[in-house]
Formats: structure tokens, C-alpha cells, sequence
């Protein structure tokens, strides 16, 4: 964004893999576990509404910018999405109530006015806070913030960016370490390195942030050509894209996709044995990790994929997807 020289990131390969403890493996993926399906569960309405390309390529190209680690530019987005849709959910409501009562002023265009007035200082506040998440990291400190948002011609006081942060941190309970597809793709590449992976944990992890980056970025492509492969019609109706959005918000689902995706990319005779393992750990079915592994690699590289290499076609394996999204119904 500007023409200054910034420091190197640590390259990806100094990412360590086996230096914890089996127990404590075991114990921080169940808990993610136990998070995801919570969150599956309670998915519905505007979730991943806001994950639009533009919105992420910006949260990305900053954090670039500010030399912040990968985990805090999807911690950013995710801060975002979970606030921007409390917010689209309060004016839906606040509309619906002064629509039915006529009398009353229509504050809710207010409310709208004043989300798209301040949607970029939001913005630039989620990828604070995700930043002083990142206590092992560098902190974006206020004056770095406020002469960022001069320069794009917005003019904040300090006092204005503080209220900003408050905001977001009420709106959300002041529950914004929220875990990320990051944390379920590092987790269960180290229970795969445990249970002898032929790929290194480290050679899939640099091709997993990869195609992390990617999904982030074309989000809705990728889980459109899913959602129309798990239904096997290319024109979903309405009410299939509702009962869809428990699969967006499955970040194990995710990870299983992008590391199988990652281990053809690196090794495609290795696939076969990747997907078992990622079955094994997660009880997610074969079928699934096919579909979603091959979603992503039509969407990055566009080569021959898993569903056509392997003895797991992609139109079997979306018929596993159908029947988890219908069972929300």
C-alpha cells in the first residue's frame, strides 16, 4: 500500500510440527470439535454473508501491510462476519418492528445509514483487535491505525477508534477469540504427523495456507459449485441455500478439504492414504472429503482431482453433503 521497505514474515517452514504432547493433541481437538459442532448447530440467517471477496482480499492486503501473522488476518475476518451479521440481524429487526408500528420513526434506516458510514473504521478495528489477540505477535498500536484511516481520507479521533473497538467487543460479549479454519488445519496436521503421514506435516502446512487464502477469497464460488454438486442441480432453490449454510460454518469439514486438496497438490499417490487418516480422526465420511477436496482444486489449480484419480468419484460423494444439509431441515 505503500512504497517502504517492510520486514520479512517468518517463512512457513519454521512452523514446528511434534513438539507437543499426545495428551494435550487429544484434548485441544476435542474441544475443537466440540466448538465446530456448536457452531454448526447454531448456524443459520446472515452466517457468512460477509466474507465477500473484496472485504477479505482488504483484511488480507492490510495485514500484509502491518506484517501480522496468517492466524491474525482470519481471525480479523471472522471478528468481522460474526459482527457485521449481529448488526444486519438488529436493523432486520428494528425494521420489522417500525414497518408494522407506522407510527414509530424508522430508525432502522439510521442504523444502515451509519453501518455503510463506518464500515471501513469497523474494518480496521477487527484487524486491531485480532492483533492484540496475537499476544506472541506484534500489536497495532492507535496512531499506526489512525494515520492508515488519513490516509484512505478518514478522518477518527482516538477517542472514536476506542468506541469503535467497544463496539464490536459488546456487540459480540466480548467474545472474539473465535477459532478459525487455521487452528482445525494446524491441529489436524499434527495428528496426522503422529499417526505416519507420508506427506510432512510442513510440506502440506506451506500448500494449506495456500489454499486457505483461496477459499477465503473465493468463498462463494467454491461453496456454490459444493452446494450444487451436493444437490446435483446447478440451480439450488431458496431453501436449499438456508439449510447450506450449516456446511459453510463447518470449519472441520474446511480443513479436511483444504489438507486433501493440499496432499494431491503435493504427493497424489499419497492421496488415498491422507483421506483415511483425516477419516479416521474426524469420522467425517470419505465421500465428503472427496467433494470438498475436489471443489477446491477445480477453483486453484483446475487439474485432473481426487474424484477422478482415485476409486472416490465426486457425484457419489456429494449425495454425503445432500443428506447432512437436508438434515437440518
Amino acid at each position: 500500500m505503500d512504497g517502504r521497505v517492510r520486514p520479512r514474515l517468518a517463512p512457513v517452514s519454521e512452523f514446528r510440527f511434534g513438539a507437543v504432547a499426545t495428551e494435550t493433541i487429544e484434548d485441544a481437538l476435542l474441544h475443537l470439535a466440540q466448538q465446530n459442532e456448536q457452531a454448526v448447530q447454531e448456524s443459520a440467517g446472515w452466517m457468512g454473508s460477509f466474507r465477500e471477496t473484496r472485504i477479505v482480499e482488504f483484511v488480507f492486503l492490510l495485514s500484509e501491510q502491518w506484517c501480522l501473522e496468517k492466524s491474525v488476518s482470519y481471525q480479523a475476518v471472522e471478528i468481522l462476519e460474526r459482527f457485521m451479521v449481529k448488526q444486519a440481524e438488529n436493523i432486520c429487526r428494528q425494521a420489522t418492528i417500525q414497518l408494522r408500528d407506522k407510527t414509530m420513526p424508522q430508525n432502522w434506516r439510521a442504523l444502515k445509514e451509519q453501518l455503510f458510514n463506518k464500515f471501513i473504521l469497523r474494518l480496521v478495528s477487527c484487524v486491531q483487535l485480532a492483533s492484540k489477540l496475537s499476544f506472541h505477535y506484534k500489536i497495532i498500536s492507535n496512531i499506526t491505525v489512525l494515520n492508515f484511516l488519513q490516509a484512505l481520507g478518514y478522518l477518527h479521533t482516538k477517542e472514536e477508534l476506542l468506541e469503535s473497538e467497544l463496539d464490536i467487543l459488546k456487540s459480540l460479549n466480548f467474545q472474539i477469540n473465535l477459532p478459525t479454519p487455521l487452528a482445525y488445519v494446524e491441529m489436524l496436521l499434527e495428528v496426522l504427523g503422529y499417526n505416519g503421514c507420508l506427506v510432512p506435516a510442513t510440506q502440506l502446512h506451506a500448500t494449506c495456507l495456500t489454499l486457505l487464502d483461496l477459499v477465503y477469497l473465493l468463498h462463494e464460488p467454491i461453496y456454490e459449485s459444493l452446494l450444487r454438486a451436493s444437490i446435483e442441480n446447478s440451480t439450488p432453490i431458496t431453501r436449499q441455500e438456508a439449510h447450506f449454510v450449516s456446511v459453510k460454518e463447518d470449519f472441520m469439514l474446511l480443513a479436511v478439504g483444504i489438507i486433501a486438496a493440499s496432499a494431491f497438490i503435493q504427493n497424489h499417490v499419497c492421496w488415498s492414504q491422507v483421506v483415511g487418516h483425516l477419516q479416521s480422526i474426524t469420522g467425517i465420511a470419505l465421500e465428503s472429503i472427496a467433494a470438498f477436496s475436489y471443489a477446491i482444486l477445480m477453483h486453484s489449480v483446475g487439474a485432473n482431482t481426487p474424484g477422478r484419480q482415485q476409486p472416490i468419484p465426486p457425484h457419489p460423494a456429494a449425495r454425503a453433503l445432500r443428506a447432512a444439509a437436508s438434515s437440518n431441515t
